[in-house]
């Protein structure tokens, strides 16, 4: 059979000669970067000193860190914005001289780019996640051609979470005949599949400035092992000149089907001849499969329904904000994969190519979202800066490109927004692909043809009524369950955003998992925090705003109109710290199965031991508790999808139980009185023992454990490798609460892409350092090696010790070595160090063994590899350093509700703080305005407002008009309290407040307003 191809082949070469191919060639090195410091639109000078280098994919908000003025604000993560221009000089005197058209492609730039090419102005792209091009053929010379881009983020915030500043995604030059196959050119769509055979029709759109009379194409389609299936040949008539669409139908013999389980992908080759001559040839890959969505039985691919196990995903969310290399955005998608995940939604924006191309590869299903608003939703995003002129060119380049894809299922059209242009979005997705259906997350819904729900699908009156909320249309979740989490971070008790029972959420009661509070520890103090938000949340899955997840996962499973749920997220990611989490330094929202630094928190095993079949057992919480008094009993939890699970506790069994289907009985549980040792989970199947794991109590930490992470990413292939470094006790037993930090020196042709650990409250650098760290035992390094072929080698060192001397003032310094490419032998390593502050040398100590310190002692160390220093280390250690270990005392601040005014967009006031620490705003005889952003993920409807404020004028109430939205609602008066700071009163009242986005504002009315400290919305 092959001999039979290769001879095909070699007629078609003889009967068809060949002129100079289309090339399509990686712009993504060579690139200057400048961040202008004044509001000049002038092209900076090029030179060395102004900008620096830099390589594609860039993100510079993510480089630059964030700082509490960050101009993306709380909603951003505090990271910055700007206008940053690119440079880039190539040469042409290696191109076929027979190549006439040349375009230049960008994947992905935010936002407002500007583009110019030897000095001519190309355009405008507004929009930060599209894709766009220019034919630069026109401009260009044989040498020294310059390439310039402004991009302007100068109007922030932007967008309701983090996003990039830059050119964050792939850059390519095509070059090609003048005639050729356009830019998103092949349309493929697989139609009456059966066992026996399938459908395959083919759209080709050519282009020239001059077309031939005659052309004929051919179009070759492989299997996955590369093998020839089909073929169809066809001559065509064109006109003169423009473009021509030519569509033809093939049959695909006994084809395989795309699926997550099994995502078979075949690729067409389509050839362009005009007398002959190969003009030009594209490669695109489709996967075969059907989809189907009904009211009663939801959705259905390959003919049987299918639950949709879905995330929300932004694409920054991780450890590089939006600057992804294709193998660690492989590792994250696989990350998910591995928790049981089949589905993805794009929130609330469409991804990179790349990120729909891995999809297909890994069998991954997309919900592809093109829009969060049709209008403004953020202070200067998309919806208020360029929606209105943009969304059709934005949209048609969205589904042109991307609707071959077999891992997308189903298009959105926005989230939590509204307008009367839902019909024209709808409307304009069916001309360009009739073979999906459309939904949106609660917008529009009317025009939708499936019915998408946010949080108000977790309500317990959604389900109680159904057919009155669902439209007689197809149901997805679109954003559910909300449930929130910190790795590491447990509460017996359990909590409701905004608290139990609440009539408007009407949430699904959940008990608390103990009589009284088991665990008292936070990242600070209530003293220290601006509000009641500023807390982490328990990973017992008893931490929401309506449903736990394992409700949530009751209900869609066994429903069989719930086609599936997205939940909010799979990653956790930079932004939304304000409105969620209270603000600086919060500066992530928790809400995902992973952290953003990739570690896995308690719920991934949930899921895990619900969607996945490979046998696994995972106990919660971690068995190391310091201040919680022997004999406790502590709520002990297994996920797993084995039949029973027996737990053992220092080789003795406690018993055996059996996961439920249940949803309070998805977990084994027993309830074990707390001691030091050693807890053991055993799995069993038919009987036989199939899984084990443990989780031992960890002494003090003193020992740096490095480990590569080679399931995902295998370093010499993909150039990319992640180190997890871990804070040990001499057993190698994790120390569940190390965070001193770890210090590193990379050895070869490597950078690192960045330091994350996953903590919401670490506000330091993550790019262009050399130290982390560590959050409740963990932090990852994120590597690139620019050359496979040559050793790389990171040393890593850290002080290791209790950071709050809690149960221990021993310390011990630990340096290790890890090979990452290539062949190397260990080094050896001499310490030195100090414990009074002084600089260390070899006339010094030298570290032999463990030491103790007294409160408040800073160590600092030197590390020698022979004689040339390789690393410095310092760390600090004193009672009232990192997590903070109360007394059973509440870590609620009652006092402090709801949005702090000091957290919000104002003008003419200035922040104070009153005689207990809380910030307020003083307008100081000065007008101005107070805008809050409260998101609203239920429906429309009536809402609570509270603002607490503090006035000693007793002459006037210092009135205050109330914006909602941009319009008026009513005139707030604020009488008198008796002081300006010390006694505060509320002003209560009630409006209506819209699904989604909503500024609640409050003006000045002709003099100077009260003091005001916050907003609480109920």
């Amino acid at each position: 059979m092959q001999a039979k191809y290769l001879f095909i082949f070699l007629i078609l070469l003889l009967s068809h000669s060949s002129i100079a191919q289309r090339q399509v060639i990686s712009f993504n090195t060579d690139w200057k970067f400048y961040l202008q410091q004044k509001s000049q639109d002038t092209i900076p000078e090029n030179s060395d000193l102004v900008w620096k280098s830099v390589k594609i994919p860039h993100d510079w908000a993510h480089e630059m860190g964030i700082s509490r003025d960050g101009a993306q604000q709380d909603r951003g993560g505090y990271f910055g914005g700007g206008i940053g221009w690119y440079s880039k000089e190539f040469d042409l005197s290696d191109t076929d001289p027979d190549l006439e058209k040349v375009i230049l492609e960008f994947d992905g730039v935010y936002m407002n780019s500007e583009v110019w090419i030897n000095g001519q102005y190309l355009g405008k792209r507004p929009y930060g996640y599209i894709s766009f091009r220019y034919d630069i053929s026109p401009y260009l010379k044989p040498k020294n051609n310059q390439l310039i881009l402004r991009v302007d983020n100068s109007l922030e915030p932007s967008a309701r979470w983090y996003h990039p500043c830059g050119i964050y995604a792939p850059v390519r030059l095509i070059k090609s005949q003048n005639m050729r196959i356009a830019a998103n050119g092949i349309q493929l769509n697989t139609s009456e599949v059966k066992a026996d055979q399938a459908t395959l029709t083919i759209a080709m759109k050519l282009e020239a400035d001059q077309l031939p009379k005659k052309l004929s194409y051919e179009h070759k389609v492989y299997d996955q092992s590369d093998q020839l299936v089909a073929e169809y040949k066809q001559s065509a008539s064109t006109k003169k000149q423009g473009e021509i669409i030519v569509r033809d139908q093939m049959t695909l013999m006994e084809p395989r089907l795309w699926s997550p389980d099994q995502p078979h992908l075949y690729r067409v080759e389509s050839r362009v001849y005009s007398k002959k001559e190969l003009i030009d040839q594209v490669s695109t890959s489709f996967g075969v499969r059907t989809i189907s969505w009904e009211v009663e039985t939801g959705f259905h691919l390959n003919g049987k329904q299918t639950k949709l196990l879905g995330v929300c995903e932004h694409y920054e969310g991780g450890p590089v904000g939006g600057a992804w290399p294709r193998p660690l955005l492989k590792w994250k998608l696989m990350k998910l994969k591995d928790m049981g995940v089949n589905a993805v939604r794009t929130a609330h924006n469409p991804a990179p190519p790349m990120f729909y191309e891995l999809c297909d590869e890994l069998g991954i299903m997309v919900m592809d979202e093109i829009f969060d608003g049709w209008s403004k939703k953020a202070p200067e995003d998309y919806g208020k800066q360029a929606f209105d002129d943009w969304w059709e060119k934005d949209l048609s380049e969205w589904i042109e490109r991307n609707r071959n894809h077999p891992s997308i299922i189903i298009y959105s059209l926005g989230n939590e927004t509204k307008g009367d242009i839902a019909a024209q979005l709808v409307a304009k997705c069916h001309e360009l692909d009739p073979s999906r259906l459309v939904t949106s997350g609660h917008s529009g819904s009317d025009f939708m043809d499936v019915f998408g729900v946010n949080g108000h699908s977790e309500k317990m009156s959604f389900y109680e009524n159904p057919e009155e909320h669902l439209k007689n249309k197809p149901f997805i979740a679109t954003e559910a369950p909300h449930t929130w989490q910190t790795r590491g971070y447990y509460r017996t008790s359990t909590w409701f955003r905004d608290g139990y029972p609440h009539p408007r959420q009407d949430p699904f009661p959940l008990e608390d998992l103990a009589e009284e509070e088991v665990f008292h520890y936070e990242w600070a103090p209530v003293s220290k925090w601006a509000n009641q938000k500023q807390h982490f949340n328990s990973s017992y899955d008893n931490a929401m705003v309506r449903i736990s997840a394992r409700k949530n996962w009751e209900l869609m499973r066994d429903l069989p109109w719930f086609s599936g749920h997205f939940r909010w997220t799979g990653f956790d990611y930079y932004g939304e710290a304000g409105y969620v989490h209270g603000g600086w330094p919060f500066r992530l929202f928790m809400g995902g199965a992973l952290d953003v630094a990739g570690f896995e928190k308690d719920l991934f095993y949930f899921y895990q031991s619900q969607w996945t079949k490979e046998p696994m057992t995972h106990i919660l919480p971690h068995w190391t508790h310091p201040t919680v008094e022997e004999g406790t009993e502590i709520p002990v939890w297994v996920y797993s999808n084995c039949d029973e699970v027996e737990l053992f506790f220092n080789g003795k069994s406690l018993g055996k139980d059996r996961p439920g289907t249940q949803w309070d009985q998805m977990q084994c549980e027993w309830m074990v009185p707390y001691q030091e040792g050693t807890l053991t989970a055993k799995g069993y199947i038919d009987g036989k023992l199939v899984s084990e794991t443990h989780q031992s109590t960890a002494k003090t930490p003193s020992h740096l454990g490095l480990k590569l992470d080679t399931k995902q990413l295998d370093p010499a292939e993909d150039k990319i490798a992640i180190v997890t470094a871990s804070t040990e006790d001499q057993n190698g037993v994790v120390y569940p609460y190390g965070e001193t930090k770890v210090f590193y020196k990379l050895l070869g042709d490597a950078r690192i892409l960045a330091l994350e650990n996953g903590d919401p409250v670490d506000t330091s650098l993550n790019v262009g350092i050399m130290e982390k760290k560590a959050f409740m035992g963990l932090t990852n390094a994120f590597i690139e090696m620019e050359d496979a072929d040559k050793a790389v080698n990171l040393i890593a060192g850290s002080i290791l010790g209790e950071k709050q001397l809690i149960s221990s003032n021993k310390i011990s310094i630990d340096v290790q070595f890890l090979n990452l490419l290539g062949n190397s032998s260990d080094p050896m390593f001499s310490i030195y160090y100090t414990t009074d502050g002084s600089t260390p040398s070899r006339s010094g100590k030298q570290y032999m063994e463990s030491f103790e310190v007294e409160n408040k002692t800073t160590v600092r160390a030197i590390v020698y590899e022979g004689e040339e220093i390789v690393l410095t280390m310092e760390e600090y250690f004193a009672k009232d350093q990192g997590l903070y270990f109360g007394q059973k005392e509440s870590m609620q601040a009652a006092s402090l509700s709801g949005m702090p005014a000091t957290e919000a967009e104002y003008k003419g006031a200035s922040p104070s703080t009153d005689q207990d620490g809380n910030g307020y705003l003083d307008f100081g005889g000065q007008e101005g305005y107070i805008k809050w952003y409260q998101e609203n993920d239920g429906s429309r409807g009536e809402y609570s407002l509270i603002i607490r404020y503090a006035s000693n004028d007793p002459k006037s109430t210092r009135p205050m008009g109330l914006y909602i939205n941009g319009k008026k609602r009513q005139t707030l008066n604020f009488p008198s309290t008796g002081h300006w700071s010390k006694e505060w009163g509320t002003v209560e009242l009630k409006e209506v407040l819209e699904a989604g986005a909503n500024y609640i504002e409050l003006r000045t009315e002709g003099q100077s307003a009260a003091n005001i400290l916050g907003l609480t919305v109920n």
